[in-house]
Formats: structure tokens, sequence, C-alpha cells
């Protein structure tokens, strides 16, 4: 699977998560849901960070534009996701947090599969992109799983913080007894 058709399947499986949450019978299964949201939308977002945009800037003309817009509906969601990851099980703001979180995933999801993904299909070689989905499959076992909102954006500083910021995310997973996807 090239780099652009992970971004798409990432993609699927969130609106599924959100599905998901809608059909959850009770509180713990919706809370489940929340933190698989979390943990997927927080490592699609470092992926797309450390690797996606840094191409998307360097081989399209408009590449510094694109990718401020890109970081900026990120930002929004790592907001979101850090206000998410702070409730506990059964808390009345969840339903409006998800709904917002919906609302931004499906503005990011619509700007990638009309504009970027597109034109990167069109610029960057096929060989490239399936170089570029191994390193994807490979990267994402180890990218963060909580979100960092505050933590850069781009190389080489993420490059950098990233793995730090993984390794803490795991030990606060295991420690609460997080579910590993």
């Amino acid at each position: 699977m090239d780099a652009l058709d992970m971004l798409m399947h990432d993609h699927r499986m969130v609106e599924q998560l959100f599905r998901d949450f809608g059909a959850s019978a009770s509180e713990r299964q919706r809370r489940g849901v929340v933190e698989l949201l979390v943990r997927e939308l927080s490592k699609h977002a470092a992926l797309e960070e450390m690797y996606v945009l840094p191409l998307a800037k360097k081989v399209l003309s408009d590449g510094d534009q694109v990718v401020a817009e890109q970081l900026s509906g990120h930002q929004g969601v790592k907001q979101t996701l850090l206000a998410l990851d702070r409730l506990g099980e059964g808390d009345p703001r969840t339903g409006d947090l998800v709904a917002k979180l919906r609302r931004e995933v499906g503005e990011h999801i619509r700007a990638q599969e009309d504009v970027l993904i597109p034109r990167l299909r069109e610029t960057v070689s096929q060989e490239d992109l399936d170089r570029l989905g191994v390193l994807l499959t490979k990267a994402k076992a180890a990218a963060p799983t909580r979100p960092h909102p505050h933590a850069p954006e781009e190389p080489p500083v993420l490059t950098l913080a990233a793995p730090v910021a993984a390794a803490y995310d795991r030990l606060r997973d295991r420690l609460q007894r997080r579910p590993r996807t």
C-alpha cells in the first residue's frame, strides 16, 4: 500500500470509529472508542507532520502554503483530542467534543482527499509513494499515541521530539491500561 492509500485507509478507519461512537450502547464503550480516536488520530497526525507534509512542502510549488493550512487544521484537531483525552468515562461533555472532532476531521479529510492527495499523486512517482508507504508502516508503530498540541510540528525539531513523546505516551498508555491497536 502506498503512502497516500495509507492516509485514505486511516481516514476510512476514523470515520468508522465515529460511527462506532454513535452506536455505542454504554459509557464504557463510548470511552473505549474515544481512546481509539485519540490514539489513531494522534498517530496519523504525527506521521503526516513527519513525512507527508515535508514531502508536500518540497514537491508542490505552493508547498509552504499547503503545509501551513494542513498544520492549522492539525492544531485544532489536537486541541480537541487533548480535551477529550482529559475527560473521564461518562463525562457529559464527551458527545459535544466528539461532534466537534468529527467536523474538524471531516474538513481535514476533504482537504486532503480533494486537494493534497491528488496533487501529490500527480507529482510524486509511484515508486517513491510505495517507499514512503513502507516507511510510514514502520513509523506508525513508534508514533505518539496522544495529542501534543504544543510540540513542534515540522522537522527537524519534530523528528527529535516525536520519539520522546511516543515513549512517554506508551508509558501512560500502559499505566492507564489503554487498548493497543
